[in-house]
């Protein structure tokens, strides 16, 4: 009976944890906030998108188009896409991992 007890208790943690909201960058969300103010709001600011609409920076907009993840932002931000210009070289990896850090904390408060 333990060993059931166990077994559904670490079930239930790793479907929560797993399933769970996106994992966070190593970046700290609170110095993203200001990068993102000082490079990316002319484009994002309250997380709309100005140049194509549809993709803002919204939970449900990130997921509809295969960005609600750390990796996928990360790589648009260093790599750019489209008309987002990549941001490798002005911006250091703990810069665009702190920006990462932040639109993924705000997409659902956006």
């Amino acid at each position: 009976m333990r060993k059931l007890v166990s077994v559904v208790l670490l079930t239930i943690a790793v479907f929560t944890f797993a399933l769970g909201r996106p994992a966070l960058a190593e970046g700290d969300a609170a110095n993203g906030a200001k990068i993102f103010s000082a490079n990316c709001t002319v484009c994002h600011a309250g997380g709309r998108n100005l140049i194509m609409a549809p993709k803002t920076l919204k939970k449900d907009a990130l997921e509809k188009y295969g960005m609600y993840s750390l990796e996928a932002i990360k790589t648009q931000v260093t790599k750019g896409k489209g008309a987002m210009p990549a941001f490798a070289g002005r911006l250091s990896a703990q810069q665009i991992d702190d920006v990462t850090s932040y639109v993924l904390t705000q997409a659902e408060k956006w």
